[in-house]
């Protein structure tokens, strides 16, 4: 279990995936909904190397759709949540529903997002990635750990030595958690991760921008 939103404080909020992403050898997994949930542990089951799968707490609630029968998720591909043209979101785990939300605010004022869920940290999906910058030209990555030596920095590092890197339009901005452990305080506690009103403002910033 990881993320914050329960209360748990400084303890027990951690988002400690690109900690375990830095080991080579290991792979790191996020779900974000229930149909991954259970495909993702079935394939880490089958995997021959070790997997860490990082469960966001507030994502327990969630109902879906899950098949009965055996499947499996793919590790290592990420998967467009939602098409668009205008700028790429790229998200794992309770991220990908916040950008989702913000998508959906943003396209009232005729700014379309595809949000990519990127649901394995390591390996983590170059081509898909890649490809969305591409067509869009401009990138936020977002994330609940905190920004610093983040996701983000090693998705916009991928960006700038790959050939999407001349299709950017504008800076890669990366939305990540503030410099702080979880605070207790539960409106501490939204103010140090990312929020769908600042995905909202960053992607409406972005969008605006030019290289």
């Amino acid at each position: 279990p990881a993320g914050s939103g329960t209360g748990a404080a400084a303890q027990h909020s951690q988002s400690l995936e690109a900690w375990l992403g830095h080991v080579p050898g290991l792979k790191v997994l996020q779900p974000a909904t229930p149909h991954d949930a259970k495909g993702m542990l079935l394939a880490a089951i089958d995997d021959p190397d070790p997997v860490m799968i990082f469960e966001h707490k507030i994502l327990y609630k969630m109902k879906g759709e899950v098949p009965e029968g055996r499947y499996t998720v793919p590790i290592g591909k990420a998967l467009v949540r939602r098409a668009g043209r205008d700028v790429t979101i790229v998200a794992s785990a309770i991220m990908v529903h916040k950008a989702l939300t913000a998508a959906e605010e943003l396209a009232k004022d005729g700014i379309d997002v595809e949000v990519v869920d990127l649901r394995t940290i390591r390996p983590m999906d170059r081509e898909t990635i890649i490809a969305s910058v591409m067509k869009t030209g401009r990138l936020v990555c977002v994330y609940e750990g905190v920004k610093t030596l983040g996701v983000g920095a090693e998705i916009s590092a991928m960006i700038a030595e790959s050939e999407a890197f001349d299709y950017l339009d504008a800076p890669i901005i990366r939305l990540g958690g503030a410099e702080s452990p979880i605070p207790y305080n539960p409106e501490l506690e939204k103010a140090v991760v990312p929020q769908v009103p600042d995905i909202v403002q960053a992607v409406r910033a972005l969008a605006r921008r030019e290289r």
